[in-house]
């Protein structure tokens, strides 16, 4: 509508000007060498126009045939990018298809057409993994590094083969050498974080953790989690090396920054019992205990309290399970203590409560060896013990990646090696059908070993 309008009013002035020049008639002369022109005012405005307009069209179709060869390659040139475009476009399809042979073809192509190393090499290196060959992918990810434009991608490509081959030490130069080029890559601190726990620098680990909860990588709970399990790995190598304020200095720290972390507590706890500050330990138990009642904290409080004569030890145990008196440990704690001071009643009491709470195979191992503690009866032990086979199973800290259980918590999983994986949970099945079947085909002389576990 308003290209028409305009259209209109440039009509308008094209007639109105004809008109006025006709209303106004003129005469013009022109003498040039001897010759004279004679025409009216209008004839000589309509001459100048439609040279002017000659002029204009003979000027363009000059440029036009002049900058034909530069037009020819600029177009020759777009349309071999759009081809190089569409084959990457092909090529990339291809491997989140899965089709090595497309993948590699478009990426030949690609690289013919395209001259971007930065996207054609990284499709002919996803092309020649997709096809399984991973000295190729290599070559191509290795000659990405001499361009600085590229030199990340390279690294990434290489890093990630040498994950997928189990190379931790290659794996950990590289990621190193990588966070040097792009320091705030939030998955690249989160691998760095893993890759330098698993090679034991846990204090590296620990700076690269901070810069990973700063830029969002890992959340402030992971990051408090796996700071603490950090924390202890260094109290553990502290003491290895005979620095015992250090080690103390890291486990207080871990304890102070996740309350309630049994390993925390319980490590705190046993250094301090080693350092003679048994009342200071049993407060730390105590604190944990209201929180988290487990079987370690029991454990590192019968150290403490291991000079202590049996009736006053479950003095003690009482004291601790009046922290949280309905939880299935306290009872199992009380338990345990008024067995070693032989209060048998109490000893079954607690014991019948920890069965109607939570069944387990550690509760009837333990009214096992109560009936031959109380009554010297093996016969009632062997059904409890029965009873014991076909229980749920004892939890105990078991890796959430690879589903293996420890004997005891470590910042390493020591069958898969991932850091900061180990829960406290119930092990699989197969693992508690195998130790029922130990149970069930044993008679008496199985009966210490069943007891032993269930301490």
């Amino acid at each position: 509508m308003i290209r028409t309008i305009w259209f209109l009013a440039k009509v308008a002035i094209v007639v109105a000007i004809a008109i006025w020049l006709v209303e106004r008639p003129g005469h013009v002369s022109v003498v040039w060498q001897g010759y004279v022109v004679e025409t009216s005012f209008a004839m000589m405005v309509l001459i100048l126009a439609v040279a002017l307009g000659a002029a204009a069209v003979l000027y363009r179709l000059f440029r036009a045939l002049w900058t034909a060869p530069s037009d020819i390659a600029r177009y020759s040139r777009r349309r071999k990018r759009e081809r190089g475009y569409r084959a990457l476009t092909r090529g990339m399809v291809a491997v989140a298809a899965g089709d090595a042979g497309t993948a590699r073809r478009m990426a030949r192509k690609a690289d013919g057409l395209l001259d971007e190393p930065p996207l054609t090499m990284l499709l002919q290196a996803q092309s020649a993994q997709l096809a399984g060959d991973e000295d190729a992918a290599r070559r191509y990810f290795t000659a990405m590094l001499e361009r600085p434009e590229t030199a990340f991608l390279g690294l990434r490509g290489l890093l990630n083969q040498a994950l997928r081959a189990g190379d931790r030490v290659e794996a950990l130069a590289l990621a190193r050498r990588a966070q040097r080029i792009q320091p705030d890559t939030p998955w690249l601190l989160a691998t760095l974080v893993d890759l330098e726990a698993r090679a034991g620098d846990w204090a590296a680990a620990e700076s690269t953790l901070q810069q990973a909860v700063q830029v969002g990588a890992v959340t402030p709970e992971e990051g408090r989690h796996r700071r603490a399990a950090l924390l202890l790995e260094r109290s553990y190598e502290a003491e290895r090396r005979g620095r015992d304020d250090a080690a103390d200095g890291h486990a207080r720290a871990a304890n102070d920054l996740l309350p309630g972390f049994v390993p925390a507590a319980a490590r705190l706890a046993r250094l301090l019992v080693k350092a003679g500050r048994t009342r200071k330990a049993m407060k730390v138990v105590q604190r944990a205990w209201r929180q988290n009642p487990h079987t370690e904290l029991a454990d590192a409080y019968r150290e403490a309290i291991g000079a202590y004569d049996p009736l006053a030890r479950a003095k003690q145990f009482q004291k601790l399970a009046s922290y949280a008196p309905n939880h299935v440990e306290s009872h199992l704690a009380v338990a345990r203590a008024a067995m070693d001071a032989k209060l048998w009643g109490e000893a079954r009491s607690h014991l019948t409560k920890a069965m109607e709470i939570e069944p387990s195979h550690r509760v009837y191992a333990l009214l096992a060896e109560l009936e031959r503690g109380e009554h010297g009866n093996d016969e009632a032990a062997q059904t409890w013990l029965a009873q014991a086979a076909s229980a749920p199973a004892d939890p105990a800290w078991t890796c959430r990646a690879c589903g293996h259980p420890a004997h005891a918590w470590s910042g390493l999983c020591e069958s898969c090696g991932a850091f900061d994986t180990l829960e406290w949970k119930s092990p699989s099945l197969a693992l508690h059908l195998t130790a029922g079947e130990h149970t069930r085909t044993g008679a008496n002389t199985n009966l210490p070993t069943v007891i032993e576990a269930a301490r």
